[in-house]
């Protein structure tokens, strides 16, 4: 074994970092010589400004192989003590059916997935997700629910939003958040009402409205310590004064209580995590979004609908918003561009095996057992405070609340402290009496639950009558249709099948590094010691998780060389408004209220754009030069017009564009003498890491996306995990969280960006055992090598399809354009059709028209060996030819089994021609589901949720 590849200094066999990177030393020297280059180091020093490099080593761990890398995530697993936790504040454990852990969690097809927006090639995971929005849309008695959102915090946040939107109240009108909401939720909802200066007025609505003109209301169902109450008399009295109702309701409890639409909900939000899916210690979990009527074009997220091919078959896309970001920028209606996929298939997986019988019993499991502890406490003459619950009882225990919550952490157990006297328990579907027992031997309580609960008989529910659910849901077919592990573990592979994951070959997405998830680095997070913990849970049952997320934070650091990270943003996205948080933060406090201006290069993400109003700046676009790179002159010229209100200049580096900007110190240097802050999109950084540090060449901000650069595997379109990185100047303006002070600054922060104190802790075992298995030499070299890769590619395509941008020494960074209008113009072949065509080779689709309409951008990944990098581009050659040979084999691609086996084939080309394509091997063959589909019509027909099955025969 070279040197090149002999990384690791621990461990047997070959290292971690050539299983990683994809290229041998062989193919590496063959590669390079295709370019004219010698070695990796002078690639480099062609491609990378000397500016920004750094000749010194990241210092970091020495790597270790995968068995020593496991091993000490067990002994970290082994710190966390992992109690019976009964705290509840939407966090409860689960059951996962072994078959969906097994069939989804830890199957590649479905978390390697990108998100769908290729339709054609992602039909499986189209019709998971379509599953949830019916699952959600029955549950809530709403017209229709998107694909999921973050977390349940922040989808009340958006429902804020969208309230504000649709709402005709006086723009001075307040937000009424009830005071029973949960205390994460209220947080978020005013860390983002803050910066758009909407006003949050907290009350009891028990006691009805507070006076005032009011845009909208959020309520909990049921509330954060358990009550169930009926609230149709105030959602009517808030209709009256114009205002939207948003409801934040267990799914769980909406399977045997009143759906909130059955009182003229507007909104309602949640979380689907107690549908099988972890705790994880906060995360990832599926919020949900489901709305009224007439509010479908104000829904943030995706939107999976009903449409059809262009042989006229049922075929699934997403719908209406789809990545409006991109389209619309600072006028979106949310930055939110990614979701909980994988989680939001687990939950609709799990909706499906039990279906709604089921997920009946266990909700009314759940009560009853919520009953045989309440009745335990009345016996025991402890005053309950609610005779109306679901599933949590809450205690009334004057001055005693410690006590009680230490006397049952001895007994294996964690309760909620509401205040100092009371104390609430939330069950679920693993409380058994034992669990019972030790609570009500916490209280003081002697009596045994079993016998209560034989007491119980066949009592009625603790709710009024009215407050029963009567309307049925989930009766579509697709929920009782599984009920057998056999029949479930078909489906789950049926699903699959129609889908195009990295499991199957190369996802070449520009700006989306889909880079190899080992499965190294994914076995952990089904261990019950990181994915069984509570985000609430007292930090001294955590110490393996702070541990391990010091150790991220410390490595994070190194690598960008900021001062400080946060880790709780949830999405690349949640990471954009924390940053941008913090600017806000930092000027507002030197006396800086008045700058408010966020220049942004019109080739930057569209999610820029939206985050940057979101976080209460006005957005002012710098324009790109013919090379793609920031126009220096406008740059300035917008700094001159903007004097003195310049807050931040948000830029992407290396660019959107694929190249490594020359004159990025200058531009930094500009925007920090007119006080402004630089934010540098980190999405890009897989091209950076180990060669240069954005805290070191100019940058005061970034967020990273862990889910790209740091192996955090797409799940379909999530999870992912967007942390942020900050100089030291505004490390005091970070996240916080009300309930666990110790993840952030205190006093100083803006406040939660996020539900949990850590956002998605479940899944920071991943980019952790990267880091520790790819040691600092091993990220830096696959960097390198993704540079590599990316040029390579180019190289073989340029004589086929021009690269639109290129840097210095006509070199591309880890991603290249290639343009399609020049043959679009002349053909009238788009960047659609060779798309298509691309799935008849069995690939997904580059990114398309992003960031320049008519293009594809290509960024191929250190991940990729060079077999499959020459099979792509011998595809797209291929593809090339044709267009001047062929052109109707790219105008009806993509050509399914049942097309090309049709009668009376008219086409000047043969079946053979249309099905096997280039190289393509007749026995390894990918077959997509359904031709080409038709957006507009699926716009027009809107069906969101699981059709009766005679609409689809």
């Amino acid at each position: 074994m070279s040197d090149r590849t002999h990384l690791a200094t621990a461990g047997s066999g070959v290292p971690f970092s050539a299983r990683h990177i994809g290229p041998t030393d062989d193919d590496q020297d063959a590669m390079l010589a295709t370019l004219g280059y010698g070695s990796l180091e002078e690639l480099v020093d062609d491609a990378v400004p000397g500016g920004i490099r750094e000749a010194a080593s990241l210092d970091l761990p020495a790597p270790v192989g995968e068995p020593e890398a496991l091993a000490e995530l067990r002994v970290l697993a082994g710190r966390n003590r992992v109690l019976t936790s009964m705290i509840g504040l939407g966090y409860h454990d689960t059951v996962t059916p072994p078959v969906i852990r097994r069939g989804i969690l830890e199957n590649p097809a479905w978390y390697t997935a990108y998100t769908p927006y290729q339709p054609e090639i992602s039909q499986g995971r189209l019709e998971a997700l379509l599953n949830f929005q019916t699952v959600i849309a029955d549950l809530t008695g709403l017209a229709l629910a998107n694909a999921s959102l973050l977390d349940e915090a922040t989808a009340a946040a958006e429902a804020m939003t969208l309230a504000r939107r649709a709402s005709k109240a006086a723009a001075e009108a307040a937000f009424v958040v009830d005071s029973g909401c949960h205390p994460q939720t209220l947080a978020v909802v005013r860390t983002r009402a803050a910066p758009l200066g909407l006003r949050v007025v907290e009350a009891d609505l028990a006691a009805g409205l507070p006076d005032g003109d009011t845009f909208g209301v959020l309520v909990q169902y049921p509330t954060t310590t358990g009550l169930v109450r009926d609230d149709a008399a105030l959602v009517a009295r808030a209709h009256d004064r114009g205002a939207v109702v948003a409801v934040a309701a267990d799914p769980l409890a909406l399977c045997l209580l009143r759906p909130p639409g059955e009182i003229g909900a507007d909104v309602v939000v949640g979380s689907a995590q107690r549908f099988g899916v972890p705790m994880g210690f906060g995360g990832p979990h599926a919020g949900y979004m489901a709305v009224r009527e007439g509010l479908q074009r104000s829904l943030p997220g995706r939107l999976v609908g009903v449409s059809v091919d262009v042989d006229g078959a049922p075929a699934l896309r997403l719908a209406l918003q789809t990545r409006e970001q991109h389209i619309r920028r600072e006028r979106a209606t949310s930055n939110i561009c990614t979701a909980q996929v994988l989680l939001a298939v687990i939950a609709s997986s799990y909706a499906v095996y039990h279906g709604p019988d089921g997920l009946a019993a266990i909700a009314e499991r759940v009560h009853r057992v919520a009953r045989t502890l309440d009745a335990g406490l009345r016996a025991a003459g402890v005053e309950v405070v609610h005779d109306a619950f679901f599933d949590t009882v809450c205690a009334r225990v004057p001055g005693r609340a410690d006590e009680v919550l230490t006397a049952a952490v001895e007994r294996g157990v964690n309760l909620r402290r509401v205040d100092d006297d009371c104390v609430a328990a939330s069950v679920d579907e693993t409380t058994t009496l034992a669990h019972l027992d030790a609570v009500l031997g916490a209280f003081g309580a002697e009596v045994r639950a079993e016998q209560l609960s034989g007491e119980l008989g066949d009592t009625p529910p603790a709710v009024a009558p009215e407050l029963v659910r009567t309307s049925a849901f989930c009766s579509h077919p697709v929920f009782s249709s599984h009920r057998s592990e056999t029949s479930l573990m078909r489906y789950l592979r049926r699903l699959s099948d129609r889908d195009i994951a990295l499991d199957r070959a190369m996802i070449p997405l520009g700006s989306c590094t889909m880079k190899l998830n080992a499965a190294a680095e994914m076995e952990p997070i089904t261990w019950p010691g990181f994915a069984a913990m509570h985000p609430f849970a007292p930090l001294n049952q955590a110490q393996g998780y702070l541990a391990l997320i010091d150790d991220l934070e410390r490595w994070l650091v190194e690598v960008t060389g900021y001062d400080a990270i946060s880790l709780q943003p949830n999405a690349g996205s949640q990471g954009e408004l924390a940053g941008l948080l913090a600017i806000r933060g930092y000027h507002r406090a030197r006396g800086d209220e008045g700058r408010d201006v966020c220049l942004i290069p019109s080739s930057a993400h569209g999610t820029n754009a939206a985050s940057a109003v979101m976080a209460g700046m006005r957005v002012v676009v710098v324009a790109c030069d013919d090379d793609g790179n920031v126009d220096l002159a406008d740059l300035r010229a917008r700094i001159t017009a903007a004097a003195g209100a310049v807050a931040a200049l948000m830029v992407t580096y290396p660019s959107t564009h694929g190249v490594f900007e020359e004159a990025i110190g200058e531009i930094c240097a500009a925007v920090h003498d007119a006080g402004g802050q630089v934010y540098l999109d980190g999405a890009n950084l897989n091209a950076m890491v180990g060669l240069a540090r954005p805290g070191r060449f100019g940058a005061d901000v970034s967020h990273l996306n862990l889910h790209k650069t740091f192996c955090i595997p797409h799940g379909g379109g999530g999870p992912g995990v967007g942390p942020v990185g900050v100089g030291s100047h505004l490390a005091p303006y970070l996240p916080t969280h009300p309930l666990v002070p110790e993840c952030g600054p205190v006093g100083t922060g803006a406040g939660p960006v996020a539900a949990a104190p850590w956002g998605s802790a479940g899944i920071l075992p991943i980019p952790w055992a990267y880091v520790r298995m790819m040691g600092g030499e091993g990220l830096r070299r696959a960097t390198q090598v993704a540079i590599l890769n990316a040029n390579y590619t180019a190289a073989r395509l340029a004589d086929h399809y021009p690269v639109l941008y290129a840097g210095r020494n006509g070199l591309v960074a880890h991603e290249c354009i290639l343009d399609i209008r020049p043959l679009t113009r002349a053909t009238g072949i788009t960047v659609d059709d060779i798309a298509k065509r691309l799935i008849d080779h069995g690939f997904h689709a580059p990114t398309m028209s992003f960031p320049v309409a008519g293009t594809l951008m290509v960024e191929p990944t250190e991940s990729e060996d060079r077999r499959e990098l020459d099979r792509f581009c011998d595809a797209l050659i291929a593809i090339r030819a044709e267009v001047d040979d062929q052109p109707g084999l790219l105008q009806g691609a993509p050509w399914t089994a049942e097309s090309v086996l049709a009668d009376g084939w008219q086409h000047p080309f043969t079946r053979a021609e249309a099905a096997f394509p280039g190289s393509v091997s007749r026995a390894d063959k990918y077959w997509p589901p359904v031709r080409r589909i038709d957006g507009g019509h699926g716009d027009r027909n809107l069906v969101c949720s699981c059709p009766p099955v005679e609409d689809l025969a």
